[in-house]
């Protein structure tokens, strides 16, 4: 196979990213600042619970929707298996530290999500449904020169059943890594 198409699909990658960490604005500081964000809209994956697509739109240099549709698989307290919808109100009150190739911003949330799920632990095939309040907090690794974040976060939640589930409420946490690709 010939390396010529290769080179040539890994320059076009960098001219890429080149142009678009160009435009990435660039504030540096020791740290315990105010954190502004290096772009507008991220779109990626999320890894843990829930798993699946994950956006980010910033309403302001420190404020941001948050939102995921993914799937729900083994979860933290219950045995149900489905789609997970939601949407958060994030703030980046401060940057835990900044430097030419990473902003490290601390982020904490409130949002509203839907999961719609089968429980395992039943013999029917019954499907059903929740609404939750979620309580998002972590960090974010925003790096300078490529236009990609990368993500951590623990959930608390409180769930609220619809039907003949068992349960009435459900609290507990969900613990989520991502990454994010940054058009501007």
């Amino acid at each position: 196979m010939s390396r010529k198409p290769l080179l040539a699909a890994v320059a076009l990658v960098a001219l890429v990213f080149a142009g678009t960490a160009e435009a990435r604005r660039r504030s540096f500081g020791k740290g315990g600042s105010r954190y502004v964000s290096n772009g507008k809209f991220g779109l990626g994956l999320e890894l843990g619970a829930p798993s699946g697509l994950n956006g980010k739109l910033f309403l302001s240099p420190n404020t941001a929707l948050n939102f995921g549709v993914g799937w729900m698989y083994d979860n933290y307290y219950r045995d149900g298996d489905g789609i997970h919808l939601y949407l958060d109100h994030l703030w980046h009150p401060v940057s835990l530290t900044e430097n030419p190739t990473f902003k490290l911003p601390f982020f904490v949330g409130v949002g509203g999500a839907f999961w719609s799920f089968d429980d395992r632990r039943d013999r029917d095939d019954i499907r059903y449904s929740a609404l939750g309040l979620r309580v998002p907090f972590g960090l974010a690794f925003d790096f300078n020169n490529v236009p990609l974040d990368i993500f951590i976060q623990l959930t608390f939640v409180l769930d609220l059943y619809f039907g003949d589930y068992r349960d009435r409420f459900g609290p507990g946490f969900a613990g989520s890594v991502g990454i994010r690709f940054w058009f501007d």
